[in-house]
């Protein structure tokens, strides 16, 4: 007879749901030069994000920027401050470059001994535009936590990680939730 497997959704856990992080400002303001070089990086030539007399025609009528633009402001860093990715690397070669790395605003850890981690989808819900000018303010949440069992009979843990980006008058620009597997 199989002993029972031991769920993974332990009462830990399960209090890591709502917990949020400190609402962080991103270092720098939306601006035509950043956004020109996002707009190159992404290889994106919407008008929208460049011509001022097409972008006055749209219904933004104002040039606008990428939504997701504000998740990487998010992690810009000033100049002459450390980089919490170089760090994680120089205390640890073998770091992936995203677990272990400690920045403004990030959650607690969850408590489970389940260490492999598997990226589990990515939602973006857009409800503003950022403009030139907007200071960007960030907020990590656990949204949700799920347990499931795998085709082997073990549990394994889907743990959803939601940030609300804002703008200066705390509008809200745009939600991120992206999910992971622990297994």
């Amino acid at each position: 007879m199989t002993q029972p497997t031991q769920s993974a959704l332990t009462p830990e856990v399960r209090s890591m749901i709502g917990v949020k992080g400190e609402v962080v400002e991103a270092w720098g303001v939306v601006d035509a030069e950043y956004l020109r070089r996002f707009a190159q990086a992404i290889m994106d030539p919407d008008p929208r994000f460049w011509d001022e007399e097409f972008a006055s025609s749209t219904p933004y009528g104002e040039i606008v920027t990428p939504p997701i633009m504000v998740s990487y402001m998010a992690s810009r860093v000033p100049p002459g401050t450390e980089d919490p990715i170089t760090k994680a690397f120089e205390e640890d070669p073998m770091s992936d470059g995203i677990g272990r790395v400690h920045r403004h605003g990030e959650l607690p850890r969850v408590p489970t001994n389940l260490v492999r981690v598997l990226n589990a989808g990515n939602e973006l819900e857009i409800y503003k535009y950022p403009s030139i000018g907007d200071k960007i303010f960030f907020q990590h949440s656990y949204s949700d936590i799920r347990e499931r069992v795998g085709r082997d009979g073990k549990p394994f843990l889907i743990i959803t990680r939601e940030t609300r980006y804002s703008n200066q008058k705390d509008e809200t620009l745009c939600i991120t939730r992206a999910s992971t597997i622990r297994r």
